[in-house]
């Protein structure tokens, strides 16, 4: 197509290259001759050489009205459902909550979550990994709204999509700090003595399970010979910036935390002897409190998923970040809130082992994800044989983990949050 407003300097402004595929030669181990040829067909236009970008981006890079549409219903549907929560929890704590302190201070009833206020603050097993996982969440979290910030300034534009992988690492490597610090900080709090291998264990917590999976993918791309193979100099440089700059500043942020931390501030005493948990019915347990923690919080974000699974591993181009980014508040505030109900619940079934359910309950989301994952493989995705399933669910199984860690690192702070509310106007004994 050609610029037709100037017939004496006329310009090309787009180019349609395509291919018949009915004039095929097949490639064979020996020599051959192959004779290409072409034809052209210019087409005028009224679409001027200085707006030519415009043709393009009209042609590519713009959605359709039905599209913008489903993109704004979406979020209206996540932002009623946001709604809905924070109102239902608004009840709990404005009318069940003051009720139940009503009831306590008037010894009308000995039942419920005061009886765990001598265990609610008692710390979880396995201080390590639960301090760990959480300060690698934090990181996380941080490295999203540096990513949808950059997004919004312009930073991920088409026909440069390398700018969110490189971002993605060398943030990865510049916040470890914040990793480092928040677990040895916490990890320190609940008593811990070997901060060091806190440290380590956060450094790697992630970092491990994905040069594992990179590994074992870049080889199988370099044994069928493509062009997703990684260069031995790129995947040097990967993990030089992870072990001279990602883990010293994991440690750093450690020492940092295991200098500055302060006692755990819990407004009820701890006994020595914890009591006994009441049997728990089904509905209660943790399989099932995991299935309605994630699928909430899924249901606010599907629909987006959509158009970033086809921008990621399919043709399209993904460019609505200011969308993206109310769908990750909602995200975020969805998943607090129905992980304090969940563990409000819990606690009222004399269940005080809430630690480790609220993070679970949390990051739930990164399995529904994945779930998600394999139905837009089936359904979805044009994607066969086994060299494409090997990259998509490999890469996409680090992706799940990611919002995994993440999400749990919000749900159990939003819950920490609210357990120290209701106990902290809780008079006892």
């Amino acid at each position: 197509i050609r610029d037709s407003t100037n017939p004496l300097h006329p310009k090309v402004i787009y180019a349609n290259v395509t291919s018949d595929l009915h004039q095929i030669t097949e490639l064979k181990d020996s020599a051959i001759e192959v004779q290409f040829t072409y034809s052209v067909r210019w087409v005028k236009t009224d679409v001027k050489f200085d707006e030519r970008m415009t043709f393009w981006h009209d042609i590519f890079f713009s959605q359709s009205a039905s599209e913008i549409e489903i993109h704004w219903l979406s979020i209206l549907n996540s932002f009623v459902l946001v709604i809905l929560l924070t109102s239902f929890l608004a009840i709990i704590l404005i009318r069940i909550l003051k009720k139940d302190l009503s009831r306590y201070e008037k010894n009308e009833d000995d039942s419920g979550w005061k009886l765990v206020h001598s265990d609610v603050f008692r710390f979880p097993p396995h201080k390590n990994l639960f301090s760990a996982l959480l300060g690698v969440g934090a990181q996380f979290l941080l490295i999203m709204v540096f990513i949808l910030t950059f997004a919004l300034i312009g930073m991920y534009y088409p026909g440069n999509e390398g700018n969110l992988q490189i971002s993605a690492i060398v943030l990865y490597a510049l916040t470890a700090g914040v990793s480092g610090f928040t677990s040895t900080y916490l990890y320190k709090q609940m008593g811990g003595e070997y901060w060091v291998w806190n440290v380590i264990l956060t450094a790697t917590i992630f970092a491990v399970p994905f040069f594992l999976v990179a590994f074992v993918l870049n080889t199988i791309a370099v044994s069928w010979n493509v062009t997703q193979a990684l260069p031995v100099g790129a995947v040097l440089q990967i993990i030089t910036i992870w072990l001279f700059i990602g883990f010293p500043l994991t440690l750093i942020g450690g020492m940092t935390g295991k200098r500055t931390s302060t006692a755990f501030y819990a407004p009820v005493r701890t006994k020595n002897f914890p009591r006994e948990i009441p049997p728990i019915p089904w509905y209660r347990a943790l399989p099932f409190q995991m299935t309605v923690a994630g699928f909430l919080p899924f249901s606010a974000i599907y629909i987006e998923l959509f158009y970033i699974f086809n921008s990621v591993w399919g043709r399209s181009s993904y460019q609505l970040w200011g969308i993206l980014c109310i769908v990750f508040v909602i995200l975020i505030l969805v998943t607090a809130c129905i992980t304090i109900a969940l563990t409000y619940f819990q606690l009222s079934t004399e269940d005080y082992r809430w630690w480790w359910q609220s993070f679970l309950c949390g990051g739930s989301t990164g399995l529904f994800i994945y779930a998600y994952t394999i139905f837009y493989y089936a359904f979805r995705s044009p994607m066969t044989g086994f060299l494409q399933a090997a990259f998509y669910f490999g890469y996409m199984s680090v992706i799940c983990y990611f919002f995994f860690l993440m999400l749990g690192t919000v749900g159990f702070y939003a819950s920490l949050i609210f357990v120290r509310i209701i106990f902290g106007n809780l008079h006892t004994e």
